[in-house]
């Protein structure tokens, strides 16, 4: 999709579509012609409109602007929308614009700005919003339903220097988060570890403050990485330990690191065969990893960044770890393996070891589809947030209200860490079935107390389960990328 600004005025911009937010005040911008005005208020008069959230009225060639058609779509307020309301309101938007077979649209911004974001914050918003709006994944479909729609141009008289950038930041935002659904989406068979390498050396390729390493398995076995092997080792397909340097400035870098579990059987803990398509989706930690590293690049933002994705398959065969395996991390601590259905921190603990080892990092962000357990705390709205440090918390939690991509604070307390006792090593894997998500997330801080540490747990977010629209969702990357916008402004 290509995504310019204008600030022409209604009367003289052609486009196929013009949308025009309106509120239930039917409050109409300034710069409209009276013609068209008159038009808009006698629908209202008629009944045909009345600005509720989400609704929509076409009306074919508007009197007074130079659009062919005229697409009213309500704000469903009379005061002003939030980030969330902004998202319902884009996704109706293009539903309906794609209707029409419009080869091009126009979004009429100034007319929606009855929002607690800026102007530049909003223009941001809505690229990245239409865009996730109009993603296809049919990659693999022999016959594909292609769209007409390919321009989208937004409106508005604000500082053009100022849009000028919003605009690119959305555009690299939309580029991260359709590059983390396009990985999530890909079929297992073709998304295995090895090949998330070659789509981070082809990244690289593209961005010249970016560098890609990897740590093959036998090299994680040689360092220490007991954990991890003790995953990838049950697999045919080599196991990876894939890692970004992004060097934006100086000083100590901010470390992300991603659950890369291409597949998931569920190891030899086997897990029932419903629905065990969708752990594909395992890897949807390492694929918004993928995304915000692009994104990141994309901006230019002035920021140190290092990234890790700890990439893996969990299969069942005849070298796979075993129900009561004790194992030795790279920290030196030693796990007991209780169900090898619980792998995702074991690979990340190695991971998360590594990182801070090699890079000392000021800040360590993991994300990872990790517990069912936090599904059921959370449902698909917010992904979970631990946290070690307080401001690190809030910071996270701000940039996912900023972006409507929100997360909800979980507890780290000592209390639950007896849980994962064992009597034979330091640790068990599993801390039993009450609060699943958050002895997950205590066996992870055990690798994480010497740095500022974060924990994602994003199973309820990072897909959308079962029946025709399932999918990747491409979250968390807007929270990430605007943590990190912010702490690049900071």
């Amino acid at each position: 999709m290509e995504y310019n600004i204008s600030d022409k005025a209604v009367t003289k911009y052609k486009s196929d579509c013009l949308v025009l937010p309106v509120n239930k005040d039917t409050t109409l911008p300034e710069g409209l012609p009276e013609a068209c005005a008159a038009q808009i208020k006698a629908c209202v008069k008629s009944g045909d409109f009345s600005g509720n959230a989400q609704q929509t009225l076409l009306i074919s060639a508007p009197e007074g602007i130079a659009a062919k058609r005229l697409l009213l779509i309500g704000t469903g307020s009379k005061d002003p929308i939030n980030i969330i309301a902004l998202g319902k309101l884009v996704s109706a938007a293009v539903a309906a614009v794609n209707a029409t077979g419009a080869a091009n649209a126009a979004w009429l911004l100034d007319a929606s700005l009855a929002s607690p974001l800026s102007g530049e914050e909003q223009l941001l918003e809505v690229v990245r919003l239409v865009d996730a709006a109009s993603y296809r994944f049919d990659h693999y479909c022999s016959s594909k339903k292609a769209s007409t729609l390919t321009k989208w141009t937004f409106m508005t008289s604000d500082s053009k220097a100022g849009m000028k950038k919003a605009l690119a930041q959305g555009k690299a935002l939309a580029s991260g988060v359709a590059f983390a659904r396009d990985l999530g989406n890909q079929p297992p068979n073709v998304c295995f570890p090895t090949w998330l390498t070659e789509q981070a050396r082809v990244l690289a390729k593209h961005h010249e403050k970016l560098k890609v390493s990897v740590v093959s398995e036998k090299q994680a076995e040689k360092l220490g990485m007991g954990a991890f092997c003790a995953v990838s080792k049950g697999s045919e397909r080599e196991g990876q330990i894939i890692v970004f340097e992004y060097q934006g400035a100086k000083g100590k870098p901010v470390a992300l690191v991603g659950k890369g579990v291409t597949f998931d059987t569920g190891g030899i803990s086997l897990k029932p065969g419903a629905a065990m398509d969708e752990m594909k989706y395992d890897m949807c930690g390492a694929a918004s990893v993928f995304g915000t590293v692009k994104a990141v690049c994309e901006m230019g933002l002035p920021i140190n960044l290092v990234a890790v994705v700890a990439a893996a398959e969990n299969m069942p065969d005849g070298r796979a770890s075993r129900p009561g395996d004790i194992v030795k991390t790279l920290s030196g601590q030693t796990v007991e393996i209780l169900n090898t259905d619980a792998e995702g921190r074991l690979v990340l603990c190695d991971a998360l070891t590594y990182v801070q080892n090699k890079y000392k990092p000021s800040t360590v962000i993991d994300i990872a589809t990790l517990t069912g357990a936090c599904v059921v705390a959370l449902g698909a709205h917010a992904q979970a947030v631990y946290a070690n440090d307080d401001a690190l918390s809030e910071a996270l939690l701000n940039a996912g209200k900023q972006s409507g991509d929100r997360g909800w604070p979980m507890p780290l307390w000592d209390d639950y860490q007896g849980q994962l006792d064992s009597p034979f090593a330091d640790m068990a894997n599993i801390g039993g079935p009450k609060g699943g998500s958050i002895t997950a997330a205590c066996f992870l801080s055990r690798f994480t107390k010497d740095v500022k540490w974060a924990h994602l747990d994003i199973a309820g977010t990072a897909w959308i389960s079962g029946g025709k629209v399932k999918g990747a969702t491409g979250r968390p990357v807007p929270m990430l990328t605007r943590y990190l916008m912010n702490l690049a402004n900071a």
